[in-house]
Parts: structure tokens; C-alpha cells; sequence
């Protein structure tokens, strides 16, 4: 095989049929045909490291078919030469600023076109995939008529995740390929799938190794291997009275993950695959214009903005990770589950804690986290195999990185760094876990203290995808760069923060919980305070988040932030401080505001008559955050807004189809956010007034 065309996916090299010529028409693809008459089309998007389909790509694409159908070969093979994978799917980029609908519905049935053709061909084609197929993808591959897995492959549409349904003709080929109750499931959760679990679905026909490639291909397109054809079952599900039953029930599960006014998209497809799931040609059409509408929805946009911020924030990761080996010290909650997710990302760890048990129940945490996150049994081996014990201290001095998480107790912090400066190894990085200790108070007694940096996760780290990073003035700009890099090797998102009380995500969540405290103290019912932020779009509700957090957490940080800020914050009620005394912390202890069982809070459903959520009660809980936000940019803690907004999304669960804080400020309008918390600050108190930083917010 042409060295040009060996591409190494890790050990092995990808079977790409023979070697195309070096000057082939085509920006994008390769065509070549093998000894048997097959064509191989192989796609390899230009000054790209993954295949995208953007309208470039879909025009040369048709061209390419149609030049395979005037050369009549014996058979089609579509592969990607990329290592990366299949089809990541549709470029994201040409969906920003959509707004009007019958534009999008334009663009959207020329790339239809294009893959009606390659279903039209009259000749076998099969798609063979590797690594990710998804979205676009995926409705590509399903235009072939045969599929093949090698076993690295992983499937999904996650269209939902963006506001959006598939728009390549997926609703329509999907459903009557696989039994739309999973199919349909598929789409709905944004879920991926691995190549097993594929074939058992009937998506892809086989599932090889890539060294038997070659062989696979023949067997499929020289009938050697019979085509799967849907099964009754699936052809039974698409019928009229079945779909109505099956869709009733699709909408109920869809209004327990999503409410439709927030995110229209998986009402969408119900309706889609409702109305025309008996039809394919039917739902093909229908499917341009349901996708076009949701296109240009805010709730789309948000959440393409969403996805650009992520792509910004793994940006400022920037690469290069020279971290190889982390010690952790406290293997409490927070510092075992840190330990636990960067040994899990291929870092060696050692953890150690004064006592045995904490150790000993972070291992036994990361086993159960391993086993929902690691799909091979050597893989999840290995990965406890990194985690590494160590009760007397060892790793300090061979590890670049020392995560300090003991309590956050200054002068239990700075007796840990006393010990631990001597030990460290030259160029070694020191990092503290704090939620609320400034830097500039920590580094008072260090030798060193350019090289201390806050990394500060949230919980659950294994979820939650932010780790602020904290610098102080006296930091050295190379620590600042290796401690955001290895942010980004273990697959986190870094915001870079200056040091400052409750830095920006506790700073900006502080006031929306202890605004729902003074609800409370108001005689407000906590499950129509965590309703009325619920029906804004959080996760949760604050009274319910407080629980999640801990109490005594919750109060710790609202006393250091009201030390240092005053009655721009909200008071702490003093039956807070008994509620921590008596020991009823939240989840933790099994009772705070709520009683939980089984880590659920158990709430009975608000009564059917009775006060109900004001808008009132959203701006007092929400608009505090948007206030802290503008503040932290004007003061200089954070310098970019869009970072704020994605730090905001990734760090607290901020409705993501609002696009964060900030962003959701800008679409209502700056004049009336400032008069409304002008009026909340004549009704309730100075704590809402807006911030100066709102003159020269754009």
C-alpha cells in the first residue's frame, strides 16, 4: 500500500483500497477503483483534522457521484481517511445567525439531494466507518445500503444537543431501518452507541477489524453476506394506531428531561415521526421544513453558541500537557473524585490522606464511576491501576502537579505547604482545591509562591466540566500555561480567573442562594422557590442545589463572600446557622431542606391551588448572577464575556438555551435588566442594584 495513504490509527493502518492518484479532481475526495472494479470514495476533508459536511463538501460530492455512475463500477465503497473517524457531521459553523426559515429549508434539500443520489445509485455501495459517525454522518452511512463497523465505531445523533433533529434525511431512514422505539430513543437523548450494540440494532451489517477490510467489503458487495432487512416489529411500529400509542409515551419521557418551551427540538421529531411515519417519502419532506423552523429558534442558536464556547474554552486549554504524574492530598469528597478522574484520563496518581478509610472509599468510588464511564474490563483495570494509594505522602516528590484539598481551613492549608515545599521537585506545579481561600492569603508563607495556582473543580467532578483556574499576581506565566494545558488533557474546560473571594461561579451562585434563603425566611415554599428557577431553565432549583452542595458549605462560602462584599449580598438567616449546628447538611447527612433517600431529594408535587411562580421570583433569583457576571468583567477577575457564559453553563448547569448569563442579559436588553433590578433594589434592598460595569456592557 502507498505509504501517501497508510494513515496510523494508533497501531494499525486504515484499509483505503488502492492509491488515488496525487492530482484527482476533487478538493475533498478520492476516488480509486481496486482489481475488482470497485470504486472506493474516500473522504478527507481539506485543512481539517475530521470530515464535516458543510456545502462545498455536499456540492463535490454529488459531483463525485455522478461521475461514478457514468463509470458504472461493480461496487461503492465510501470511507473516510481520516484517522479521527467517519463523519463528525454537519459543520456547525453555517448554522450560526440562521434566522430566516425558508433560506435554511433551501440549503437543507440541496444537501438532501445529494444523498437521495447516493441512495438512488443503481449499484452496491457500503459505508465503511471507524471512530465517530455521527449526525450528518450517520445519515450518510444510511444512505448506503450496507454498513460496516469496524470495532472501534461509535454511532449517535446529537442534533438534539443543539436544538435541532436530524435534517440529512435521518428521521425518515432511521426509523425504518430500526424499530423506532429505539431509534427514535436514539435521536431524542443525543445518546451514542458502540459498534455491538449497532449490529444487535440492525444499523450496520457487520463489525470487523480493520485488517479485515478488505475481505468484509467483498463479502457485502458481492452478496456473500445478506442485507438485513427491517424486521416486523419495526415495520409493525410505523404503522398509524402503533405510533400514536408509542409517540404518547415519547412525549411524556421527553417532558421529564425537557420542558417544550425551552427545547422544542424533541417535540419536533415526535410530531415529525408521528404525523409521517407511515411514509418515507413523506417524512423526508417534512423533515427540510421541521428542521429549517428549529434553525432559527433562540433556543438553536443558544445552543450553537453553546457548542462554539465549548470549542473556545478547550482552545484555551491550548496543548503540550507536560503533567504526567499528579498527587493528590485529602481523599475526601472533592480530592478522591479529582484523584479518580485524572487517573481515569491516563495521568498517573498518587492520593494520600492522614487516614486509611477516606483512601480506601475514593478507590471505591472510582471503581463504580470507571465502570459507568469505561467500556472495556482492561481498560477500567488499568485505570485503578494508576490510582495509587499512598498514605505516606511519597508522591510529593516525584509528581509535576500537587493538588492540595484538604478542608478549607488557612492555616491547616499553609502547615500542609510548610511540609510539603521541601519535598517538591524543581519546575513542580503547587495547586490548591479552595472554593473561597484567596490566593494572596495562601501564598503568604510559601519559598515559592510563583508556582502556586488555584484548580479549582466543581461537583461533581465527574459531570461537571469546568476547573477555574486561579493565578495571583505573583504567579510565573509558564505554571499559569502547564496548569491550563493539563486542564484540557483530562478533558475539562479551563476559565482563567484572578484571585478574588468566591472567585466568579461561587461569587455569581452565592447570591441566587441566599436570595432563595430570604424566600424562605418570606415564608416562600422551597418547592415553589426551585420551581420558579426551574421553570427558568436551571437544573435545579437553589434550595435543592444548597442541599446538594451542603449546608455548612454553603454557609462557609456566604460568610466569606459577605465579609468581603457586605450587603451587596443578601443576609445569611440565622436559622441557617442552627439548621448546620443540628447536623442537617443536605443530601450528605440525609436531611437538610429537603429528606433525601437514594441521593434523591424526596419533594411531594406543589398543591393544585396556591401561589404560584411570579416573574417576580425569577428575576430575584436570576438576575443577581447576570449582576455578578458584568461585575467580574468590569473588575477585571475574567476578561472575556463568553468565557463568563460558558463557565456559567459548564460549572453551574446555567440554562444552556440561554446562552449564559451574560448572553441572556444582552437578548432581553441591558435598559430593562438595569430597571428591573432598580426596581428590585427599591423593593427589597440595595443588594439589587446594578452594577456600574452595565454603562459599558455590550
Amino acid at each position: 500500500m502507498d505509504s501517501k495513504i497508510m494513515t496510523a490509527l494508533g497501531d494499525r493502518v486504515l484499509s483505503l483500497g488502492p492509491p488515488p492518484a496525487a492530482d484527482g479532481p476533487y478538493k475533498h475526495f478520492k476516488l480509486t477503483r481496486d482489481a475488482d472494479g470497485v470504486a472506493w470514495l474516500l473522504f478527507d476533508r481539506a485543512d481539517s483534522s475530521a470530515n464535516t459536511l458543510s456545502s462545498d463538501v455536499m456540492e463535490e460530492f454529488d459531483a463525485a457521484l455522478a461521475a461514478i455512475e457514468t463509470e458504472r463500477p461493480a461496487g461503492l465503497v465510501i470511507r473516510s481517511a481520516k484517522p479521527s473517524g467517519f463523519i463528525a457531521g454537519a459543520d456547525v459553523n453555517e448554522f450560526r445567525g440562521a434566522s430566516d426559515p425558508k433560506v435554511v429549508e433551501t440549503r437543507i434539500r440541496a444537501a438532501h439531494a445529494v444523498v437521495d443520489h447516493l441512495e438512488a445509485l443503481k449499484l452496491p455501495t457500503v459505508a465503511v466507518i471507524h471512530g465517530f459517525c455521527l449526525g450528518g454522518g450517520l445519515e450518510v452511512a444510511l444512505a448506503c445500503q450496507s454498513r460496516i463497523a469496524v470495532d472501534s465505531a461509535r454511532f449517535g445523533f446529537p442534533e438534539v444537543m443543539l436544538g435541532l433533529h436530524p435534517g440529512l434525511g435521518g428521521t425518515a431512514r432511521f426509523t425504518t431501518l430500526v424499530n423506532p422505539a429505539q431509534s427514535m430513543a436514539l435521536m431524542l437523548t443525543g445518546r451514542t452507541i458502540d459498534a455491538r450494540r449497532a449490529k444487535a440494532l440492525g444499523l450496520v451489517h457487520s463489525v470487523t477489524q480493520e485488517r479485515h477490510v478488505g475481505g468484509a467489503v467483498k463479502d457485502v458487495l458481492f452478496g456473500r453476506m445478506k442485507r438485513a432487512k427491517p424486521g416486523l416489529l419495526t415495520r409493525a411500529a410505523n404503522l398509524g394506531p402503533v405510533r400514536g400509542l408509542l409517540a404518547r409515551r415519547m412525549r411524556t419521557e421527553a417532558a421529564k428531561a425537557a420542558p417544550r418551551e425551552h427545547y422544542p427540538a424533541p417535540y419536533a421529531l415526535i410530531d415529525l415521526w408521528e404525523t409521517h411515519g407511515g411514509s418515507k417519502a413523506a417524512m423526508l419532506q417534512a423533515e427540510q421544513a421541521s428542521f429549517a423552523r428549529l434553525m432559527v429558534t433562540p433556543t438553536a442558536q443558544n445552543l450553537i453558541r453553546v457548542f462554539f464556547l465549548r470549542e473556545e474554552m478547550k482552545k484555551a486549554a491550548g496543548s503540550g500537557n507536560t503533567i504526567k504524574h499528579v498527587h493528590v492530598i485529602g481523599a475526601g469528597a472533592m480530592g478522591g473524585d479529582i484523584a479518580a478522574w485524572v487517573a481515569g484520563q491516563g495521568l498517573r496518581v498518587s492520593l494520600a490522606d492522614m487516614k486509611a478509610e477516606p483512601i480506601a472509599g475514593a478507590v471505591k468510588r472510582a471503581a463504580e464511576l470507571y465502570g459507568k464511564i469505561i467500556r472495556k474490563a482492561t481498560e477500567v483495570r488499568d485505570a485503578l491501576d494508576r490510582l495509587i494509594p499512598d498514605m505516606d505522602g511519597e508522591g510529593v516528590r516525584n509528581a509535576d502537579l500537587i493538588i492540595e484539598a484538604v478542608p478549607e481551613k488557612l492555616e491547616l492549608k499553609q502547615k500542609v505547604y510548610a511540609g510539603l515545599e521541601p519535598r517538591m521537585k524543581p519546575g513542580a506545579i503547587l495547586a490548591t482545591n479552595t472554593s473561597s481561600i484567596p490566593l494572596q492569603d495562601l501564598r503568604t508563607t510559601l519559598a515559592r509562591p510563583e508556582r502556586l495556582v488555584g484548580l479549582h473543580f466543581f461537583n461533581p467532578v465527574s459531570r461537571l466540566q469546568l476547573v477555574e483556574v486561579v493565578s495571583h499576581d505573583g504567579n510565573d506565566a509558564q505554571v499559569l500555561k502547564a496548569a491550563l494545558a493539563f486542564v484540557g488533557a483530562i478533558d475539562r474546560l479551563p476559565l482563567a480567573v484572578k484571585s478574588s473571594p468566591g472567585f466568579l461561579v461561587n461569587r455569581a451562585l452565592t447570591p441566587y442562594m441566599l436570595e432563595a434563603m430570604v424566600m424562605l425566611d418570606e415564608k416562600t415554599d422551597p418547592r415553589l422557590i426551585d420551581a420558579a428557577a426551574e421553570q427558568f431553565g436551571m437544573p435545579m432549583g437553589p434550595i435543592e442545589l444548597a442541599d446538594q452542595v451542603g449546608l455548612d458549605i454553603c454557609l462557609d462560602v456566604g460568610d466569606m463572600l459577605r465579609a468581603k462584599f457586605g450587603d451587596m449580598l443578601p443576609p445569611t438567616p440565622a436559622w441557617l446557622r442552627e439548621k448546620v449546628t443540628k447536623g442537617e447538611l443536605g443530601r450528605k447527612s440525609g436531611k437538610g431542606f429537603y429528606t433525601w433517600k437514594d441521593g434523591k431529594a424526596e419533594k411531594a408535587p406543589l398543591p393544585e391551588t396556591g401561589p404560584r411562580v411570579t416573574d417576580q421570583m425569577i428575576d430575584r433569583l436570576v438576575l443577581p448572577m447576570s449582576n455578578v457576571c458584568v461585575a467580574a468583567l468590569r473588575e477585571g477577575i475574567v476578561d472575556d464575556g463568553d468565557a463568563v457564559d460558558g463557565a456559567m453553563i459548564f460549572g453551574t448547569g446555567y440554562a444552556p438555551f440561554r446562552g449564559g448569563p451574560l448572553n441572556y442579559a444582552r437578548t432581553r436588553g441591558v435598559e430593562n435588566i438595569v430597571s428591573s433590578l432598580r426596581a428590585l433594589a427599591g423593593r427589597f434592598g440595595e443588594r439589587f442594584a446594578p452594577d456600574p460595569g452595565w454603562d459599558n456592557f455590550k
